[in-house]
């Protein structure tokens, strides 16, 4: 699979419901502190958004001084047109065409758990890393027992044959009712959730940040800053 953002299939869209929204501006509000951070220490900032969309930033990013720059790269979807505050540029997470450290901030939001299997999310894992001395990389934790796709209690944890036959069934939170088998292991396969141990693999000098629901860990942030 060769997925940077997220697809029409496995994506959560802004604004998917009130919870959706409630935590991703609390999580926005903890990146804030990391520009904030670098605007204390130069005259500008840079962020790299790998996966990202400019409503994303219309939503939750709308009161960021001018002297931030924002680059939005993605490797499927329409390229809107660059503005002064923000570009956009088609490019593959797991390979980005910048030079190391290159920005100042690497954003990322539900995108590692959409890009393939675990080489390609290290490799996008190795990515941010290098682009900055900062970075900030949500992802749903896989011991949430909702998944949040399908938005079905368990459903991930269930052998993928068996996931596979309940999708051919109806269609299931963001997953349409699949075609065919192919189909169905498609729409499966387009986002891995990963825990807590993969994700400290993944970003060793982060530490990770846990978003609770109900006193249960929802998602997870590896926040480098």
């Amino acid at each position: 699979m060769a997925l940077i953002g997220k697809s029409s299939v496995a994506g959560i869209q802004i604004g998917a419901n009130t919870s959706d929204n409630r935590f991703r501006t609390g999580r926005f509000r903890l990146f804030r502190t990391l520009i904030d951070r670098v605007l204390a220490e130069k005259q500008s900032c840079s962020i790299l958004d790998v996966g990202g969309t400019a409503e994303y930033w219309q939503a939750f990013g709308g009161d960021l001084p001018a002297k931030v720059k924002i680059t939005v790269a993605n490797l499927h979807g329409d390229l809107p047109e660059n503005t002064q505050a923000m570009t956009f540029a088609r490019a593959d997470a797991c390979a980005m065409p910048y030079d190391d450290n290159a920005f100042d901030l690497v954003h990322s939001n539900s995108v590692i758990e959409h890009v393939g299997l675990w080489d390609r999310q290290r490799a996008m894992a190795n990515e941010i890393r290098r682009l900055a001395p900062r970075y900030f990389v949500q992802t749903p934790n896989y011991w949430f027992p909702v998944e949040p796709h399908c938005r079905t209690l368990f459903f991930h944890w269930l052998p993928e044959p068996m996931r596979a036959s309940l999708l051919l069934r109806k269609d299931r939170g963001f997953w349409r009712r699949a075609e065919d088998i192919g189909d169905a292991t498609q729409s499966l396969q387009s986002a891995i959730l990963l825990d807590r141990r993969q994700m400290r693999y993944l970003f060793p000098d982060a530490e990770i940040h846990r978003e609770r629901f109900m006193g249960l860990v929802k998602s997870m942030v590896a926040i480098r800053g």
